[in-house]
């Protein structure tokens, strides 16, 4: 079992996210070029990872350009076959705009790009990120985006709530859901869902930048004690 990390044009959090997974999860960690065609030496026990950042300068919209770089129908195979899949903030648009994940990230509401500590609250634990936590905990991950208001219609959002996709919702610090705690505008809060087979996830917020003490915030650290896990008892 390892880990890809796929860096595109404008990625600037692989190395974050390399780092946590390598050496504080002690986890095989392997870079994937945007423009390899194959996901060599990755099989489905494996999860690739696409990382936040600001892939092709976000031109034309967040993820849409990203969307076609050549390792792209390489992931969406993999993913269709089984494999683990995790989008985070940039990577989240990505999966959306691929199709690996329903509906789409838009402009935040006060149109302005937001960088700071926000709490979101763990919707259930039956997930590969949230295992390892307790239904409606609150954790404090930071979230650092201009586009990362979620957006599905009536029929999506129904599918979603039905199948229990969604995984996070912005809240306040004590797990309350409200226009104040969301930091974008997303419909119901949403911070964070999978795909219906439970092997796709995507999320605005940033585990990897909340996974050491000396940070100051370790609550990110939960995702991947609880991805890890998931993956050994495969």
């Amino acid at each position: 079992m390892k880990f890809g990390v796929v860096i595109f044009p404008g990625s600037n959090c692989d190395q974050d996210m390399i780092h946590v997974l390598k050496n504080v999860m002690g986890q095989q960690v392997e870079e994937v070029w945007h423009k390899n065609k194959e996901l060599t030496g990755f099989t489905t026990d494996d999860c690739i990872i696409l990382p936040g950042g600001f892939s092709y300068g976000d031109y034309l919209r967040t993820g849409a350009i990203a969307r076609f770089s050549p390792i792209m129908d390489a992931v969406i195979d993999f993913a269709n076959k089984g494999g683990k899949v995790w989008g985070i903030c940039n990577g989240f648009q990505i999966l959306c705009e691929s199709g690996l994940l329903p509906g789409a990230l838009l402009r935040n509401t006060n149109m302005k790009y937001t960088c700071k500590n926000i709490y979101i609250k763990v919707k259930n634990t039956d997930s590969l990120l949230t295992s390892n936590c307790t239904e409606n905990e609150v954790l404090k991950i930071p979230i650092a985006h201009g586009e990362g208001r979620y957006y599905a219609d009536e029929k999506t959002m129904n599918e979603l709530v039905a199948n229990k996709q969604i995984i996070f919702t912005y809240t306040d610090e004590n797990g309350v859901e409200s226009d104040e705690s969301n930091p974008n505008g997303s419909v119901n809060n949403i911070a964070g869902i999978c795909n219906k087979n439970r092997n796709v996830y995507g999320m605005m917020p940033h585990p990897e930048r909340a996974s050491e003490n000396i940070l100051g915030n370790a609550d990110g650290y939960k995702l991947f004690v609880s991805l890890v896990a998931q993956e050994l008892a495969q």
